[in-house]
Parts: C-alpha cells; sequence; structure tokens
C-alpha cells in the first residue's frame, strides 16, 4: 500500500495505460486525471515526441517529457500550451547501425521487409522494424502479439546495441534510445530539477515486462502501480485519491 502523504508527483505512460494505442483518452479518464490534478503535480514521461503527445491527449494540461526524456515541455497555464524546455539530438553511426540490423536478419530470417530496413528519428533514437517502416498494420500486429519473438533475442540485441537503451517496442519492432535515455533516467533527472525524492512519486504504466519502455521504472525504487488494461485505470488510482 502507497502512503500517499509523501506522494506529490503522479508520473504516468499513455498508450496501454491511459488510452489505446494513439487514441484520445476516454472522458472518464479525464475526470479521473482532473481528481488526481486536485492532490498531485502530474507528469506524462513517453517514449514518443512530446507534442504528439501533447496532441493525443488534446492538449490537457501537465508537463510531459519525450523521447525517454530528451524531450521535456512545461505546460504554459497562460498560452494553453507547451514551451520546450529540453530538446536533445544525438548523432547516430548509421553505418554501424545497418551493418548490425543486417546481421540480426540475416541471422533470424528477417531479410524480406517493406521499405526501409531502419528508422531514424531526429532525435538520435532509432527504430529496428523487422518487417520494414511500410508494413501492413495487420502483418505488423500479427507478428508478435505476445512479444515471445522478440524476448527470445533481446539479450542479444541488447548486446549489440551496447550504446542505446533497447525497448521490444511496438508490435515487431525494437525501439532504441542513446544512452543513458530511458524513462527511469528521465523521472530521475526531472526529480533532481524539481527538488522530489523517489518516495514521493508514483509512477502508472503498463509495459513493464522484459524489454519494456516502463521496466527500468519498475524495477527501481520508485513506487509503482501495474496496469494491464487502459479500462482499469480510473479503479487503479482510487487509492490514491
Amino acid at each position: 500500500m502507497i502512503n500517499c502523504e509523501n506522494i506529490k508527483l503522479i508520473a504516468m505512460d499513455l498508450d496501454g495505460t491511459l488510452t489505446q494505442h494513439k487514441q484520445p483518452m476516454s472522458e472518464e479518464t479525464r475526470k479521473t486525471l482532473d481528481a488526481l490534478s486536485k492532490k498531485y503535480k502530474l507528469l506524462m514521461v513517453g517514449a514518443g515526441q512530446v507534442m504528439r503527445i501533447f496532441n493525443q491527449m488534446e492538449h490537457y494540461p501537465l508537463d510531459i517529457i519525450g523521447n525517454y526524456g530528451l524531450q521535456y515541455g512545461r505546460y504554459n497555464e497562460e498560452t494553453k500550451s507547451i514551451d520546450m524546455v529540453r530538446d536533445l539530438s544525438f548523432d547516430c553511426n548509421r553505418e554501424s547501425v545497418e551493418k548490425k540490423v543486417t546481421y540480426f536478419r540475416e541471422k533470424y530470417g528477417y531479410t524480406n521487409f517493406s521499405g526501409d530496413s531502419v528508422e531514424y528519428h531526429p532525435s538520435g533514437c532509432i527504430t529496428f522494424p523487422i518487417l520494414g517502416t511500410k508494413a501492413q498494420q495487420t502483418d505488423k500486429l500479427a507478428f508478435d502479439p505476445d512479444r515471445a519473438k522478440r524476448r527470445k533475442i533481446y539479450d542479444e540485441v541488447k548486446a549489440a546495441f551496447g550504446d542505446y537503451c533497447v525497448f521490444v517496442g511496438g508490435s515487431s519492432s525494437f525501439d532504441m534510445a542513446p544512452k543513458p535515455y530511458d524513462k527511469y533516467h528521465a523521472l530521475d533527472m526531472y526529480c533532481k530539477e524539481q527538488g522530489l525524492g523517489h518516495e514521493n512519486v508514483v509512477f502508472i504504466g503498463d509495459d513493464y515486462g522484459l524489454g519494456g519502455n516502463d521496466e527500468s521504472v519498475y524495477k527501481s525504487d520508485f513506487h509503482f502501480i501495474t496496469i494491464d488494461n487502459y479500462l482499469d485505470f480510473p479503479k487503479l488510482v482510487s487509492q490514491l485519491l
């Protein structure tokens, strides 16, 4: 049981925690966030870009960490928009990345793919889309629904990309962010900036299994509420109200 007297900040994942993937929040979820905001500071900690998250949340008033901490946007009450405080980018050795991805494609038989073999993001993050950047959504959803295929080779991919934090992303990809940027690092950095201790924070997330992008927080000393169905969010956070 979490001692709510010590809690000052509620940090959350978005997709799978508050909503379906890339879908807007329900009215019930918005009302729940409203209730939480009366007692605590709210913070979104995402894998995607700050503005994409802000738009998906239909401009809900809260601060947003994006790209595993490479971006940080502070909500501006006057303008009702986001002021970008941090927006970092890192160089990427594309030749090295392509060589490693090709190795895994050839070793595990993933040589047939649609579009590009690797997706490069302006931040320096990269995506290894096993089916390619232009694969059909139905094929991606059917590829590895329980993540077993990717988790089987996760440790090997993680070791090969030693300069990156590696995640089992989406339905058929590996997502990677330059070290040390993961959600734990991002949340720890935010706490230091805001003068908060880890004991003052509760994180709520759904992707806490092996390779999940919430795993680093789940395995840390932060309080963590696990959620396996976003529809349960209002019920699961009732203990904080």
